[in-house]
Order: C-alpha cells, then structure tokens, then sequence
C-alpha cells in the first residue's frame, strides 16, 4: 500500500504539516497492527518548482508534456498516479485553500479533460486559526472527483495561531485516529470501486460531453476517453464499480441532463 501525503503550507512547522505527521503516524500505526506493508510519502508543495499557468492550453490541445513550463509539476504527478491513495491537506487562506493549492490546482487542470487519477481514494484535511469553512473543502473536492478520485472522506482542524504536536494530538486525537481509519479502510477495502452518487454524476457529464463533441475527435482529450473505452454506451464509470443498478441510472440520468447545459 502506498499513499502520498500533499501538503500545501509553505510553513514546514505550521499546523498543517504537523496535523499531517500525526495522521501519518496513525496510518503506519494500522497497517503495523494488520500487518500490511505501507509507504508513505510526504510531498511539500512548497519545496517543488510549480510555475505559475500562463493559459496557452498546450496541455489541453497536445497533452500536459508539451507545457512550455519546465518545471516538477509532471514529476508530482507521477507521484499521485503511482499511490493508491491521497491524504490532501491546505491551510484555509480568506475561506479558500492557500495560493500553492490552488496554482497547482489550476496547473493540474488538464485532469478534468483527461482524469488519470481515476479510482484512487483521497482524504481532505484543512486547518485554519477560526472557523474552518466548507468552501475550502470544496475547492479541493471539485477538483479531486473532477480527476476520477474516489472521495474517502474530509475533516477540518481548528489549530488557532501556532499549536506544537502535542496539543494539538490531545486536542484532536480522535479525530486524527478517524482520518487515518478512514483513508486507510478506504485503500484496503477498495472503496472506489463503490463510487459515490456525485462521482458517478460527474463521469456522466463528461461522458455525455465528449460523446457529443463531434468537432473534437482528432483531440488529445477525445482519444484519450476513446482509448480507456469509457466512450461506449455500456460504461457508467472510470473503472468497473459495484454501485446499485438504481443509483447509476439515476445518476446517469442527473448527468445527462446537466451535460446539455455544458454542450
């Protein structure tokens, strides 16, 4: 089992970091006691080369290789490709994720045209000095189910100012132990292959938009959905899924409809 922690504070002792080690800490914890070998793997944002996107749409038209910004963006993204499961976590800046999430956000976007993360699991953390909002949440969420990944579950931590390890263990040490359990039972009970009703909406749209777009066959994007077979009329999911037979025609239903406001 691998999983990639990704943690966008630039602070290396600031709560964010240190909230993300105590939930590691607690991984590793499990996986010793089901004796199940796991790999853990921090990536700082921070410390990599992100350039910031100058909108030339290279990765959507020739493909993320063709970016004229040589940087570590690609690198990071081999990270998360190869790991079964994420645990993502931001501070909250002005009730939104702080300007490292989101540029890597906004670099990652050729994902939402060609969603290689498909299936993987991932867990939302935020911490922030009030009231943590749902919105920060959010932003990463759209992102990560807009990508294919399977949502494990989000918590937010309220921290204050500056808070050392150990209070904010004591403070908080259910909820770490339930974040850790829960993207842990998510990787080992392969919990993406029981999409939510959401995800299952979200493949749909685009599923229906890309069937539509006749203009765009000779595209990157088109030939990448036509490759990994998700344009066939018997495919409701980025991968083979046990979801109920109900909640995915209702789901392709609700998609269905909503893709005619994008088309």
């Amino acid at each position: 089992m691998r999983i990639i922690s990704l943690v966008s504070s630039y602070r290396t002792n600031g709560n964010t970091n240190k909230t993300v080690s105590l939930i590691e800490q607690q991984l590793l914890s499990i996986a010793n006691k089901e004796k199940i070998t796991l790999e853990i793997e921090k990536i700082l944002l921070s410390h990599f080369d992100i350039k910031t996107c100058c909108g030339c749409r290279a990765c959507f038209d020739k493909g993320e290789e063709k970016c004229p910004l040589k940087d570590e963006l690609l690198f990071i993204w081999e990270k998360i490709y190869q790991a079964d499961g994420i645990l993502a976590a931001s501070p909250v800046y002005v009730e939104d994720v702080n300007g490292i999430m989101k540029n890597w956000i906004d670099r990652m976007a050729f994902n939402c045209h060609r969603p290689a993360f498909a299936g993987k699991n991932v867990f939302i953390v935020t911490t922030s000095g009030g009231g943590s909002s749902n919105h920060t949440i959010n932003t990463m969420k759209n992102a990560f189910t807009t990508w294919g990944m399977n949502l494990a579950g989000s918590s937010k931590f309220r921290t204050g100012k500056q808070m050392d390890s150990v209070e904010i263990e004591s403070r908080y040490s259910k909820e770490i132990k339930k974040v850790a359990e829960a993207l842990f039972k998510a990787v080992k009970n392969k919990s993406n292959q029981r999409p939510s009703f959401y995800s299952l909406i979200t493949f749909r749209v685009q599923q229906k938009c890309w069937q539509k777009s006749t203009q765009c066959q000779d595209t990157v994007d088109y030939k990448y959905w036509q490759r990994n077979e998700w344009l066939q009329r018997d495919c409701n999911y980025y991968i083979p899924n046990k979801a109920s037979f109900l909640k995915i025609k209702f789901a392709q239903l609700i998609g269905s409809i909503v893709a005619i406001f994008y088309m």
